[in-house]
């Protein structure tokens, strides 16, 4: 018995309406729009407004990818919020997402892989599809990052925006769908990327608060050095996973947090400019939000046609990396 492939039906996004741009920025730390664009490429992101959590950036973004699926909350049948800024420790974003959806039939639950995460969403969606166990599930990725950002550490506040951006992962017809998943993890790296207040190593604390151990904290070179090592090399694994090459990609849609992390995935992979998704000027890194988003974004700008062969990939804190490939 051939199993019918799974793919993505719907596609929505979601971003705060403020803007922060690196002017603001200016007036905050010692830096400069000039420093920040050479060194990341961003020169705006969204900030949530004080009344926005996580899940109600998910929920805007998820309506959108319901509807463009052509469904009702009805009919999804799981709902997997990947995030590392949820709402509060539990109950989890998914199961608040899923009550303001009103997708009563549902379960649901997070994910935390950091900006790995909307990948290791779809692949367990697509597997528990393609399993049988369900039949619709929405993927979301959303995240406040604005929230567990330092706006007096000049090297990370730079980075973070707030965003949401959700898919609807359903049957598809042959030949269409995914055809890999690529997913790995670095746990001896986890000191590289953190936040380490909070949770029940650090509990949340008079002293916990005052040394900023709410915060993300990066070890900025060992990221970077790790990154541009893994994105490469992830969208290469999965594409040979595919019996795909690179000369087979029509767009490659990569995580944004840095635009020349991202160049160095689009030159191991000899690709010109118009075959990457680059929309990391407008928002920053939004972790787990910043590959749906971007996808969103290349459906409304008409990038996608169908039969296109699309490579996702992308790492985070943990640290974590997944590529895709997908052909629309």
């Amino acid at each position: 018995m051939s199993l019918q492939p799974v793919g993505i039906i719907g596609t929505g996004k979601y971003v705060p309406e403020r803007i922060i741009t690196n002017q603001h920025l200016e007036q905050m730390v010692e830096t400069n729009d000039e420093w920040i664009v050479t060194r990341t490429g961003i020169k705006e992101r969204r900030m949530a407004a004080a009344s926005e959590a996580t899940s109600d950036l998910a929920l805007e973004a998820s309506k959108r990818a319901i509807e463009a699926a052509g469904l009702t909350a009805e009919d999804i049948d799981l709902i997997i919020v990947a995030t590392i800024t949820p709402d509060m420790f539990f109950p989890s974003t998914a199961c608040l997402l899923q009550s303001k959806l009103g997708a009563s039939k549902a379960a649901a639950f997070d994910l935390s892989a950091a900006c790995s995460g909307f990948i290791y969403g779809l692949a367990t969606a697509s597997s528990m599809i393609t399993s049988g166990m369900y039949k619709h599930v929405l993927v979301v990725g959303a995240e406040t990052l604005s929230r567990i950002t330092d706006y007096t550490d000049r090297n990370t506040c730079i980075l973070f925006g707030d965003g949401a951006g959700a898919v609807v992962l359903g049957h598809v017809a042959e030949g269409r769908g995914f055809k890999s998943f690529e997913l790995g993890a670095d746990g001896s790296g986890g000191e590289l990327l953190k936040v380490s207040g909070g949770g029940s190593r650090i509990p949340a604390s008079e002293e916990s608060v005052s040394t900023k151990q709410h915060f993300i904290h990066m070890a900025g070179n060992d990221v970077f050095k790790f990154a541009v090592r893994i994105m490469g090399s992830a969208a290469e694994d999965a594409l040979a996973k595919a019996g795909m090459t690179k000369e087979d990609i029509d767009l490659l849609i990569p995580h944004q947090a840095n635009i020349r992390i991202i160049q160095s995935a689009m030159n191991r992979l000899n690709l010109p400019e118009e075959k990457a998704m680059i929309n990391l000027h407008n928002y920053g890194n939004m972790s787990a939000a910043s590959i749906p988003v971007a996808l969103a974004e290349a459906v409304e700008q008409n990038r996608i046609k169908e039969g296109d062969r699309i490579v996702f990939v992308g790492f985070g804190g943990g640290l974590t990396w997944g590529s895709s490939v997908l052909v629309w």
